[in-house]
């Protein structure tokens, strides 16, 4: 694949709307968004002029430097919905809203393939116009990177785009070598997680280069479908296409469940969440007789804070696998989520159904391991519905964080009966 794809963030986003709206300069203004009336708070953002002397975007607000008149300001969430709605709009004068993919309120992908001889531009032109379009209207500044696909684009952005004069970087396929492998640590490669990175060091595997060169059918055969993604990603391989990542349609019958959670969960505890709930989602799908093709994640942040995000993936082989589609799951969450960020709310959703009995089959899993594994889930379902959903639970049920088994007790059925019984899957 060779396309010509721009990835554009909105540079500081919430420090910066707050600049402008106060005529502020947000490379000269030491201003940071975040409860300036509880000490303890997170900060969840800091202008360029406070990142430039060291200070991060995401901490507390007691570890703000007490030598520096730091302006503290509330967020606004409502404001900066709406300087990003502003932004879109820029974007729209540009491309079809088709080539148009908003991957979070401060951050979007523009294929600009098929407009480039229309304006008579390269795509480097062609982001220097947008990005003066965006300043002039909005006051904001914007980093761009350009690549032949959304991975290189994106991580041209992220790692040179932030540091170059114009705020633009443009990787293509030459770069693979000499850039992308040299990528480390492995988060800093976007969608690694810092989960993926500790399973990654434990094979052994430090830079990009280390996961290119990586046998992909065994790294296939440690993460299922994400190993093959892994691969290909550290290879600079990226075959999704903007227009067909907005045909993703969940509106379509689906399976959802969504919990509002009783305490702040973060990135190290929130997926016992979202394990228990995948487990409930499964159940459904195999009561159905159903097999999955397109797992959704939304993530709703603290009132605090603010913001969600939600996102959607297409599954190539359709499952009812818990360990598959959670793999799924935390490949979305690791790829979206903001370190640090307090999460109240969390929804997962299955679509695009067939039928349990076209399963298909792959070279690294037996039919026999299939057969066993729906024996066993099947059998495990008799008992839940027997003597209710209590009676048997993974291990992780019981660590203080979980909440499937106050959850199990409130649907109807057997379930207000709670078994003692824990059997570790």
């Amino acid at each position: 694949m060779n396309r010509n794809i721009l990835c554009i963030d909105l540079k500081s986003f919430f420090a910066s709307c707050e600049c402008v709206e106060r005529n502020l300069d947000p490379f000269t203004t030491p201003l940071v968004v975040c409860n300036p009336e509880r000490n303890g708070s997170i900060t969840l953002a800091v202008t360029p002029y406070l990142k430039a002397k060291g200070i991060p975007s995401r901490g507390r607000a007691y570890n703000l430097p007490k030598d520096m008149n730091i302006i503290k300001v509330p967020p606004r969430m409502k404001l900066y919905q709406k300087k990003s709605k502003e932004v879109i709009n820029i974007y729209l004068k540009y491309v079809s809203i088709e080539d148009l993919y908003i991957y979070s309120i401060d951050e979007c992908f523009l294929d600009v393939t098929s407009y480039l001889k229309l304006y008579k531009l390269t795509d480097y032109e062609l982001a220097k116009v947008i990005i003066k379009d965006i300043y002039d209207e909005t006051g904001l500044t914007v980093t761009a990177g350009i690549g032949p696909n959304m991975l290189l684009a994106k991580v041209a952005m992220d790692i040179e785009a932030k540091h170059v004069k114009d705020n633009i970087s443009k990787w293509t396929y030459d770069d693979v070598k000499t850039k992308l492998w040299k990528i480390k640590p492995l988060s800093k490669m976007w969608s690694i997680g810092s989960g993926l990175e500790k399973k990654l060091n434990a094979l052994g595997l430090y830079t990009i280069e280390d996961v290119a060169k990586y046998d992909k059918n065994k790294l296939i055969k440690k993460f299922g479908v994400i190993g093959s993604d892994l691969w290909n990603h550290c290879n600079g391989i990226d075959t999704s296409i903007v227009s067909e990542l907005n045909k993703i349609d969940t509106k379509e019958k689906s399976y959802s469940r969504s919990q509002i959670l009783y305490k702040d969960y973060y990135g190290y505890n929130i997926p016992i969440i979202l394990y228990e709930t995948l487990n409930i989602l499964c159940k459904e799908l195999r009561k159905n007789r159903n097999l999955t093709s397109v797992i959704s994640l939304g993530i709703k942040y603290s009132l605090s804070i603010g913001g969600s995000f939600h996102h959607s993936m297409k599954i190539d082989n359709p499952t009812d696998d818990i360990n598959k589609l959670f793999d799924y799951i935390m490949y979305i969450f690791d790829r979206y989520y903001h370190d640090n960020l307090p999460i109240r709310q969390i929804s997962i959703a299955l679509s695009g159904f067939i039928d349990n009995s076209r399963i298909q089959l792959n070279l690294f899993e037996e039919y026999n391991d299939i057969e066993n594994k729906k024996n066993m889930n099947n059998i495990i379902d008799e008992m839940k519905e027997k003597y209710g959903l209590n009676i048997i639970l993974p291990a992780s049920s019981l660590l203080n964080d979980s909440t499937i088994k106050e959850r199990n007790t409130k649907i109807g059925g057997h379930n207000a009966w709670v078994g003692h019984h824990l059997i570790q899957l």
